[in-house]
């Protein structure tokens, strides 16, 4: 039976993870638009972002220090990875690249099991975020209001990089016409090699401001992955705020479809991403790119 309290905690609910997913796939479209991969891998990299975190946690006991060290270990990651692997398949056919990013995500996967086990790790929220707030109409999770405020200033701090620095002007110029990027004598290897670390920073810090919400394990990224695609092509492949409007209707659609039958939430996903690549292709803020 439809509940009016419920219905508003379920939005929230949808809010908070609506933003996680725009943070998540607002480093997957920067990546593809510019560097033209798709990377399988990302959804492994939320969980890596986790893990490193956790450790960090285990050892310093600050969830700070915890959300610092996933953020930066992942972008280390993602340069890494963008250096040795991914380079090599700029000019590969798209099939190659899918192939190798996913294979790199099956490996970091069980890399994380043979190293930390298949049992869930927690990270518990800050002492002060413990318990409930009380918002007048209804009592919600501390912790999930605060994450929605961590979630907006991770997106501002992107926003601010992507549209108020040269680099992130290179970076917007590079999804629109990276031959002409290159043609100009801008480095483009040292500009894609920053994008994959910030595409990877991204997952990785989403993946441990959410460990307190969802406990960690080896499989976490996999649901997110499919989810964070859905959120790319519905806001539109390389626009930064199509990911961030794609990942609040995904967050919504999820919530709320849950709230009447969880197992048709992701029905329903398919569903709005099917009506929007058939009513607007490239996507609700997106623009025909790079193919």
């Amino acid at each position: 039976m439809f509940n009016w309290s419920n219905f508003v905690s379920q939005c929230f609910n949808g809010l908070v993870l609506g933003a996680l997913l725009a943070l998540i796939s607002s480093g997957l479209t920067i990546i593809y638009g510019t560097l033209g991969v798709l990377n399988l891998a990302h959804g492994a990299m939320f969980m890596l972002g986790g893990y490193a975190g956790w450790v960090a946690f285990s050892v310093t006991r600050s969830f700070i220090a915890a959300v610092i060290a996933g953020g930066l270990f992942m972008m280390v990651v993602g340069v890494l990875v963008e250096r040795v692997i991914v380079r090599h398949f700029y000019k590969r056919p798209h099939e190659d690249q899918l192939l190798v990013t996913f294979g790199l995500g099956i490996c970091l996967v069980e890399l994380v099991r043979f190293f930390f086990g298949s049992l869930s790790k927690s990270v518990p929220p800050p002492a002060p975020l413990v318990g409930i707030t009380p918002l007048g109409f209804m009592f919600y999770p501390t912790y999930r209001l605060a994450l929605l405020g961590i979630v907006a200033i991770a997106l501002l701090a992107l926003y601010i990089v992507l549209y108020r620095t040269r680099i992130g002007m290179i970076v917007r110029a590079g999804i629109e016409d990276s031959v002409m990027v290159d043609s100009l004598g801008i480095d483009t290897d040292k500009v894609f090699m920053l994008v994959f670390g910030i595409g990877a920073m991204a997952a990785g810090f989403a993946g441990i401001v959410n460990a307190p919400v969802v406990s960690l394990s080896p499989d976490v990224g996999e649901a997110i992955l499919v989810q964070t695609f859905v959120v790319v092509v519905i806001g539109g492949v390389g626009s930064f705020p199509g990911a961030i409007l794609g990942g609040l209707i995904a967050g919504e659609i999820i919530s709320i479809t849950s709230m009447f039958n969880p197992a048709y939430s992701y029905v329903m996903l398919f569903i709005a991403m099917t009506l929007v690549l058939v009513l607007r292709p490239y996507g609700l803020l997106g623009t025909a790119g790079r193919e």
